[in-house]
């Protein structure tokens, strides 16, 4: 059993001397948060609050968020490498808050690959099969047979150090390195790098490189794959092949994963299951078409989705009218119910880009003008602005992104007028942020 649970965990650091820096959980709050208790002194900074997550057994989690929100530390947290200042980790039925890191039976994929230079392919392959033998630590989950040898521990390894230069033929090779060949050689069979394992990375590109750490992770059989964007060396073509065989591994191998990532594109293609992370907390963690199709609030329906959602501020008149100052909309009979508390005041329609259709002049369409079009061959994006009534000046929540059919020649400075795909429509709390569903 290799379910990750993650129990209110917590990471913070104080500020340096002479620095000054508030903690978070001293900022003010948005209407209807709660104050988050967290176990830090005053004038620290708080990276990591409040996190709770559990990731079942052969799931692909997907840590995804803006740079800075914590997602990369909440990886090393996981693995060993920064300690917690509360809360609880949990891999099976371990808790592994006081483990040193080569003891939690995880294999981290780090984004600068972290290869040995000096070391060919199949060495840095082997490297930690090697190293788990020679500290002879029993391991249930260890891929590697333990083989009874006739030899001391030290006479064989000074055996096996001293001919391991030596023509193929003349080297002395051990049951253990048998095991070690044996499993080097399925791995690079499985990454299909069995040509490259006698080069040094510095001979290798980038995607060969990445399948080489994918491969030093994989070798060791652990219970959780931790990966720390390993796609963003990589150029466009070959992070999306790499991406698919990131994919293809995972379910073949049915090892638990936590991916980190800030491309949302990563997030939604790989996923079985993504966690949104700002601030340092979880905003929602739901399957990807969950995601874009019902954002927990704002920061998640603005973050999911390229070109993202658009918002225009309306008023709400029951039981089903919204009311903007160049169109007025009548409501499918779902959401009269939801919105009857907001009666005469402000909410935050959200629409995204393709639920946008280019119609005809009408009270419930919306003018716009167009400023931008991007010609990309299957799509066509325009950034547009409201049209304004008299004298009034174009604000940012008066500009719009649009996708149209790419068969649609459309001109800057054009006209239009846009309706809206009822079915398709999001409110927002402009208080709370938070998401209002029919």
């Amino acid at each position: 059993m290799s379910q990750v649970i993650l129990e209110n965990v917590y990471k913070s650091f104080s500020s340096r001397k002479g620095e000054s820096v508030p903690s978070q959980t001293e900022l003010p709050l948005k209407s209807g948060e709660k104050t988050d208790a967290a176990p830090e002194r005053a004038g620290s900074v708080n990276v990591l609050r409040r996190i709770n997550l559990t990731i079942a057994d052969g799931e692909f989690m997907v840590l995804v968020g803006p740079s800075g929100c914590g997602k990369s530390t909440l990886l090393r947290l996981i693995a060993g490498l920064e300690v917690m200042t509360g809360g609880n980790i949990w891999i099976g039925d371990r808790l592994i808050n006081d483990l040193p890191p080569k003891e939690r039976d995880i294999a981290m994929v780090f984004q600068n690959y972290a290869l040995y230079p000096h070391m060919t392919v199949y060495d840095n392959i082997a490297f930690g099969l090697r190293r788990r033998q020679s500290e002879n630590r029993e391991n249930q989950h260890s891929p590697l047979p333990t083989p009874h040898s006739p030899l001391p521990n030290w006479t064989e390894n000074l055996f096996v150090g001293a001919t391991r230069k030596l023509p193929k033929g003349l080297r002395y090779i051990s049951d253990k390195e048998r095991a070690v060949d044996q499993q080097v050689r399925s791995v690079a069979q499985l990454l299909q790098i069995e040509t490259l394992l006698n080069r040094l990375p510095k001979q290798l590109s980038g995607g060969q490189r990445q399948r080489v750490a994918l491969g030093r992770a994989i070798a060791r059989d652990p219970q959780v794959f931790l990966m720390d964007e390993p796609l963003s060396n990589l150029d466009a073509k070959l992070r999306a092949e790499t991406r698919a065989q990131i994919v293809k591994l995972q379910r073949q191998l049915g090892t638990t994963t936590i991916y980190v990532t800030h491309d949302q594109t990563e997030a939604m293609t790989m996923g079985d299951r993504i966690a949104i992370m700002s601030e340092g907390k979880i905003q929602q963690v739901a399957s990807p078409l969950e995601l874009y199709n019902r954002p927990a609030n704002l920061f998640v329906a603005e973050f999911i989705g390229s070109p993202p959602m658009n918002f225009i501020p309306v008023e709400f008149h029951a039981p089903q009218l919204i009311i903007h100052s160049q169109f007025r909309f009548t409501l499918p009979e779902v959401w009269g119910k939801a919105l009857q508390k907001y009666d005469r005041k402000t909410l935050i329609l959200g629409i995204r880009p393709e639920h946008f259709n280019l119609s005809m002049p009408a009270t419930k369409n919306l003018p716009v003008q167009v400023d931008l079009v991007e010609n990309l061959g299957n799509d066509s994006f325009l950034a547009v602005k409201i049209a304004q009534p008299g004298s009034q000046r174009a604000t940012t929540a008066n500009y719009l992104q649009v996708r149209i059919p790419p068969d649609r020649f459309v001109q800057v400075g054009e006209e239009l007028w846009l309706s809206l795909t009822p079915e398709k429509i999001h409110f927002f709390d402009p208080e709370t942020e938070l998401a209002i569903f029919p």
